[in-house]
């Protein structure tokens, strides 16, 4: 019960924080409403009774209630309509808070763990969507209580000078609904929270038969039926789900309502029986059945706002304790100076699961400042979490990783990053203009066109951004228009290009100490491959590099070249010194220049090669 407490708190003071003049406008407007419905009855009582005095009638008194009965109406409708117009701009306005905050904290996220869990993402997807919903469920459950509270009092004392036994049924009837939508309510949220997956699995089939890069495939396999078939039976089995619910609360409902229904019966047979023995006027009646209806109205509003406030108030923890996740690191750090000796792993440990197997296990490996170490291994050997790692987007489970001797944990990684660069193997293609997917490896310097196109030429792009219809400006889509809405459609390039983009980012970079190139040409052919490595031969003189490529060709001009097997160094040295050990480097380089090589020149003589 605190805990529902605390939420609901919380997700009241988040609207009153992004809207408060109009939730205090909310407020007073629902305070007045509440009594509506007992003024307008008791002025209609008070009608109906004037007019039954026949020949005895006061014209000018009876005009005057007839007056200030519509007044009221009318008044209650133009209330109504101000108080919905409010409840959207606080609604937009909440929903902006809550992208801001939201997203603020998930930008905040350091470490690629929470990316890279399902049950991160099935939390970060109720956040959002309970966290637009709650504030404004949860307030107007609270205005709702308060409306309902003003009513209830109100009408039950019309009710109990009219019959004091049906106001206590008409109470009782109303507080056992309420009891019963709570139980419904938890029901909802619950299967809220179980359905996250199956919808997300939804989405994931969907995707697949919209995404442009998605639909080569999938026609050429022909799996449109099958995707679709799984997308349609992946919702089948929530629509199950919800409608047994549905089902199940329908009937408690329905039984609620037969219950409401034989005790406003009895009450107006009771009620009536009165007025035709006399012991009640015609305005009693009225009165009566006006009030009995503000009541029960009163309370299926309640019970409206609970079924969606009491599955928010589950909901919107979701969003609460994702904002509580750890986010940048607290607490004094030290400065990251120029590397001067070079970066080190020193002994370390790694695995992504505690239960699960070691990824790298030992691994010692130094990159030296102003020098290159280009890394090798076959597939699932460690490599791409060495990257990782070496970026700090994990934290190691053993062993340190050096920063000139000193253990990167000290410091801020936001610090870290800004002293290296880097181009993954599964780059980014951003669905923007050509200027800003270079820029964006520098976002200070995101509108220096002569920067980016410097950028560009190092990584022999620029001709080709500078000949798209628009030049650099040109946005690099085949799925959106441009955000002026002109329409002008986007251009797309081929994968060599979208790599030279993104090796164009990570030079967009000048102030740094260490590049991570991984696979940074494995999208080019020989030739552009062999350009691009003599490029970053020059441009990187003086950083610390880490060059990883399946192929060995690329990296025989490392300083040093490390071996990576079952997540150890098993082997380190120069091309030569490799080779001439016969160890597991020679082994991979003489497969891969085995495949190169045509046997009919192979077999040739040195007389034969001669002549």
């Amino acid at each position: 019960m605190k805990d529902a407490l605390r939420t609901v708190r919380a997700a009241v003071a988040l609207q009153w924080r992004s809207a408060p003049v109009a939730s205090a406008t909310v407020l007073a407007l629902t305070a007045c409403t509440g009594a509506v419905a007992a003024m307008g009855g008791w002025l209609t009582k008070l009608l109906l009774d004037e007019l039954g005095r026949g020949a005895q009638v006061d014209s000018q008194r009876a005009l005057g209630l007839a007056v200030g009965a519509a007044a009221v109406a009318g008044g209650a409708m133009a209330v109504l309509n101000l108080t919905e117009y409010l409840n959207g701009v606080i609604r937009w306005r909440v929903t902006l808070e809550v992208e801001r905050a939201l997203f603020t904290k998930v930008s905040a996220l350091e470490s690629l763990r929470y990316f890279e869990e399902p049950a991160f993402h099935g939390q970060l997807r109720l956040a959002e969507q309970a966290a637009q919903e709650a504030p404004q469920q949860l307030s107007e459950l609270v205005l709702a209580v308060i409306r309902a509270a003003i009513s209830v009092v109100t009408l039950s004392a019309v009710v109990l000078s009219v019959s004091p036994p049906m106001a206590l049924l008409l109470l009782l009837a109303g507080a056992v609904g309420l009891g019963a939508q709570l139980v419904r309510s938890r029901w909802s949220a619950r299967l809220s929270e179980a359905l996250v997956q199956t919808y997300r699995w939804r989405d994931f089939y969907h995707s697949l038969l919209v995404d442009v890069r998605a639909a080569r495939e999938s026609r050429l396999f022909g799996l449109g039926e099958l995707l679709r078939d799984r997308m349609v039976t992946t919702l089948g089995r929530a629509s199950a789900r919800e409608l047994a619910l549905a089902r199940k609360g329908a009937a408690m409902q329905a039984s609620l309502s037969l219950l409401t229904a034989g005790v406003t019966a009895l009450g107006a047979f009771i009620v009536v029986r009165g007025a035709v023995e006399g012991r009640h006027a015609i305005g009693d009646v009225a009165l009566f059945l006006a009030a009995v209806a503000g009541i029960q109205s009163a309370f299926t509003g309640l019970v409206v706002q609970m079924q969606e406030a009491g599955r928010s108030v589950l909901t919107f923890g979701n969003y609460l304790q994702l904002l509580a996740l750890p986010g940048r690191t607290a607490g004094p750090s030290r400065a990251v100076e120029p590397l001067r000796r070079g970066v080190e792993f020193r002994d370390a440990w790694f695995r992504y699961d505690t239960r699960g197997p070691w990824v790298l296990r030992g691994v010692n490996l130094f990159i030296p400042a102003g020098g290159s170490v280009g890394l090798v291994g076959i597939n699932g050997a460690g490599k791409s979490t060495l990257v990782k790692l070496l970026c700090r987007f994990y934290e190691l489970e053993r062993g340190q990783i050096l920063w000139d001797g000193v253990d990167v944990r000290e410091f801020e990684p936001r610090a870290l990053w800004q002293r290296m660069a880097a181009t993954f193997q599964d780059f980014m293609t951003y669905d923007l203009t050509a200027a800003e997917n270079i820029g964006l490896g520098d976002v200070a310097h995101l509108k220096d066109e002569a920067r980016i196109r410097a950028a560009a030429r190092l990584a022999d792009i620029d001709d080709k951004l500078a000949a798209l219809p628009a030049g650099y400006e040109t946005l690099l889509s085949r799925t959106l228009e441009g955000e002026d809405g002109d329409g002008a459609p986007g251009v797309s390039l081929s994968g060599g290009q979208w790599q030279r983009v993104a090796l164009a980012r990570a030079l967009m970079r000048e102030d740094v100490d260490l590049w991570v190139l991984d696979e940074p040409s494995s999208g080019l052919d020989a030739e552009a491959e062999f350009g691009i490595h003599q490029t970053l031969q020059r441009h990187g003189a003086g950083r610390a590099r880490l060059l990883v490529s399946h192929r060995l060709s690329a990296l025989r001009s490392a300083d040093t070249i490390a071996v990576l097997s079952r997540g150890q160094v098993v082997e380190q040295g120069t091309h030569e010194e490799l080779m001439a050990a016969g160890g597991e480097y020679a082994r991979l380089f003489s497969l891969q220049a085995r495949g190169y090589q045509d046997p009919r020149l192979v077999s040739r003589t040195p007389e034969e090669e001669a002549a």
